[in-house]
């Protein structure tokens, strides 16, 4: 079993200003991102010392753990490839086609995703596909798994935990997720798209 490692920005750290300040992004991903790789390493190699030895009595809590880490390595790797100094705008091609079917155009989903932003201060706003109903959801996720659905594959993420955001707009939560939309990466969420659609349908 290999060791994850933090991945490196797909930016400069100051990229993403005046929407996200340097400051935060450095925070973000080499303090919190990083505690999250390294949780799940810790987790990961506890299990396989737990199986060698058949002592299972952390195995619970390393369980656990590698839900909650993996769960953060993974959104935060999608949160900073979902977004682009160069980002912003609409999507357009057969993303945009599907959310127009699904939610009844941009706007409608957009409307829907901040509701889910506005949920927890500890979570996510996901837009996903499920590949068991075959279409588009919007999920709100508390922490980093509660709240999740089984099946579905994120394809757009925006970290809302405090960390994310107070530095730069204090408890505005709202203007943070508006800035963010200043700078998706909507080639990036259609190619994450056009990969599973491919796989599931």
């Amino acid at each position: 079993m290999s060791e994850h490692e933090l991945p490196e920005l797909p930016y400069d750290y100051d990229a993403l200003e005046p929407h996200i300040s340097e400051q935060v992004v450095r925070w973000h991903h080499d303090t919190h991102h990083q505690g999250y790789v390294d949780g799940l390493n810790g987790a990961e190699e506890t299990l396989a010392d737990n199986r060698e030895s058949g002592d299972h009595s952390s195995t619970q809590s390393a369980l656990r753990s590698v839900s909650h880490n993996g769960s953060g390595h993974y959104l935060h790797t999608l949160f900073w490839e979902n977004m682009h100094p160069d980002g912003g705008g609409e999507p357009d091609g057969a993303l945009a086609d599907r959310i127009e079917e699904e939610f009844g155009s941009y706007d409608a989903w957009k409307a829907e995703f901040k509701e889910a932003a506005g949920w927890s201060a500890g979570g996510w706003a996901l837009l996903v596909y499920d590949t068991v109903s075959k279409s588009l959801r919007n999920l709100a996720v508390q922490k980093h798994n509660d709240g999740a659905l089984w099946s579905a594959h994120p394809i757009f993420a925006v970290d809302v935990w405090e960390h994310s955001y107070y530095h730069d707009y204090g408890p505005d939560r709202g203007d943070f997720v508006d800035n963010v939309f200043e700078v998706v990466n909507w080639d990036e969420v259609a190619e994450n798209y056009d990969k599973v659609v491919s796989t599931y349908e």
